[in-house]
């Protein structure tokens, strides 16, 4: 069915920074491998940091333009395919659109690639709040067009932190492998359930000079809030005293200025940064840097973000983190080289 060396040529929409391709291209599986062949953004900054760490000698193969105005027609053919589609209505902080809101639907534009192209197999990423937006219909939707599409699908809810990322990430992963070719794809299984990867030990020893490693500027009144928060704790569950204190009910469980805590995975980075979710040092009275944010989501040391500050905070924080991706697309390739690896059952089939 297949050569011996397969090279997957692969296709990308909504690539963000190119977590899931530096995963996808830096998959170790002997005899297969994935290759950049075209991907495509809408903002700029997001497109330029692309470019830049996945395939630099190639920046027309980056095309940044919405979505909604691309000529598929013209894209070079490939045969894998990613998309991690827009989350703004499916995650759970937000208005809980879904389908009905303006991001809901483009996962279309996936569905699309899917029918013109064919490719052997794909990956789609969201957010787990996909699970129950639009009353559960929105998930049963999405899942139906891309079985119809010629797919079989495992979709699975991976708790990132169990496979060694060093936050607590919760995604929603759908690998569908194309009907014809017989293969079934299977979770590979976590090792890090029992041993997960602490903060502190994530942004360690990190070097003077790496990039985007600026520490923000947190004003005085911030920075004094924050005397009063413990590691682990946040705002609204610290003595903080009433001048500095934050009059929010119902919000203890809050990410609001809560620091880290230096013995577990972060929490979720996210891309917002305003009214204090920048996330906060266990120790130091300090928002964390976006290089240490990089870290929490598994980037090397030597990507570099393209933008201003607030920029790249957001392109990290919308992220596949790379080493996620690289597990998931060498469980992809073991499935078609036929070679076993250890799995678990898939959570959402």
């Amino acid at each position: 069915m297949f050569s011996e060396k397969i090279v997957f040529q692969l296709g990308e929409l909504f690539c963000g920074p190119g977590g899931l391709a530096w995963g996808a291209t830096h998959a170790h599986v002997q005899g297969a491998k994935v290759v950049h062949k075209w991907s495509s953004d809408y903002d700029k900054s997001t497109c330029l940091t692309y470019t830049r760490n996945i395939c630099p000698d190639k920046p027309s193969s980056v095309i940044c333009q919405d979505v909604r105005t691309l000529d598929f027609a013209k894209l070079p053919k490939i045969n894998a395919f990613a998309f991690g589609f827009p989350c703004n209505d499916f995650s759970i902080v937000g208005e809980h659109k879904g389908l009905d809101g303006k991001y809901g639907g483009l996962y279309q534009y996936g569905v699309k690639v899917l029918h013109i192209f064919k490719p052997d197999w794909f990956i789609a990423e969201n957010v787990g709040g996909i699970r129950s937006s639009n009353k559960g219909k929105a998930f049963k939707i999405i899942l139906d067009a891309l079985e119809d599409s010629g797919y079989r699908l495992c979709a699975n809810l991976y708790k990132f932190e169990d496979y060694g990322i060093p936050q607590t990430r919760h995604r929603v992963i759908i690998v569908g492998i194309r009907n014809n070719l017989a293969l079934e794809f299977k979770v590979p299984k976590p090792n890090f359930i029992n041993a997960h990867v602490s903060s502190s030990k994530a942004l360690m020893d990190i070097p003077d000079n790496v990039p985007n490693n600026e520490i923000g500027r947190d004003s005085a009144r911030v920075i004094e809030r924050l005397k009063y928060i413990k590691p682990g704790m946040n705002a609204f569950n610290s003595p903080i005293p009433p001048e500095l204190a934050l009059h929010v009910k119902g919000a203890k469980l809050s990410n609001i200025y809560k620091r880290l805590d230096p013995e577990l995975p972060a929490y979720t980075v996210t891309g917002s940064g305003g009214g204090g979710t920048r996330m906060y040092h266990w120790s130091e009275n300090r928002s964390l840097s976006n290089r240490e944010r990089a870290r929490l989501q598994t980037f090397p040391d030597d990507y570099e973000f393209m933008g201003s500050i607030t920029e790249v905070r957001k392109q990290i924080g919308m992220a596949v983190p790379p080493v996620g991706a690289q597990i998931i697309v060498e469980a992809v390739l073991k499935t078609f080289m036929h070679s076993p690896y250890p799995s678990v059952p898939a959570s959402l089939n």
